[in-house]
């Protein structure tokens, strides 16, 4: 009875030690950068043209869709002005 028992119990232990030795499986996941939908550009962020608020991805993105939609560019965080930036015209429906 005494090698049964110890025997449960180390096959006890060893199914909860295995999750610790086992390979972990990670999400492959990318996430890209549209300049194309972005709708309003500020300093701190954009409104996309769905109306999602995002952060910019990185300096280098801002200042690249700064650069290229200066005239949709604002340099000052959204929360300065009203409805939080965003605005009623739909600029890039003209383009």
């Amino acid at each position: 009875m005494k090698r049964t028992i110890q025997a449960v119990l180390a096959a006890t232990a060893l199914a909860f030690a295995a999750p610790a030795f086992m390979p972990v499986a990670h999400a492959d996941v990318s996430v890209t950068f549209n300049p194309g939908g972005v709708a309003y550009g500020y300093n701190d962020g954009y409104w996309d043209r769905t109306h999602a608020w995002h952060a910019w991805p990185s300096d280098r993105d801002r200042t690249s869709w700064s650069s290229q939609y200066h005239e949709h560019y604002y340099d000052r965080a959204h929360t300065a002005l009203p409805n939080g930036g965003w605005r009623t015209d739909t600029w890039w429906g003209s383009h």
